[in-house]
């Protein structure tokens, strides 16, 4: 058995929504092609990149769109002359790839070296999200009033 059952969790859990849909897309995904390949680091504690290895494609071959907790990479290279091969191991298919990121997580730029395109990641928290320290006003309770009571 490969699939989950998320439905107990479906019933008991408000606000978890995005978390079960990441679990059934990596589950999907686990019959995937995995062309073009591909490596995730992390370069700091809030820095990222997706480096893709795209040999064969030009810059102008690639798309990079960033959408609300979701970059998609794409490729195409469309032959122009046709060409006699003897034997072909570079491939030149078409793809799509999709990265899930977290809150927060943003595109920052993307580069073109040595056949390998490398997407640059930074998580960037809001401010208003950010902890804060809260100051504690000094002195006595000026709001507290003493109730009085009778002894038993």
């Amino acid at each position: 058995m490969r699939t989950y059952d998320f439905s107990p969790l479906w019933r008991s859990t408000v606000g978890f929504d995005r978390l079960f849909d990441l679990a059934e897309m990596a589950n999907r995904a686990a019959g995937e092609d995995h062309y073009p390949p591909y490596n995730i680091e992390r370069l700091g504690e809030d820095r990222y990149q997706i480096s893709l290895a795209v040999a064969g494609f030009a810059p102008d071959d690639i798309s990079i769109t960033a959408e609300q907790n979701v970059v998609t990479i794409e490729g195409s290279k469309s032959e122009t002359a046709e060409r006699d091969f003897l034997y072909r191991g570079i491939s030149n298919r078409t793809f799509k790839r999709q990265f899930s990121l977290a809150d927060y997580v943003q595109v920052k730029g993307a580069a073109f070296d040595n056949g390998l395109l490398k997407v640059e990641l930074v998580r960037e928290i809001p401010e208003a999200m950010k902890p804060r320290r809260i100051a504690i006003n000094g002195g006595p309770a000026n709001n507290v009033q003493t109730l009085e009571a009778k002894a038993a």
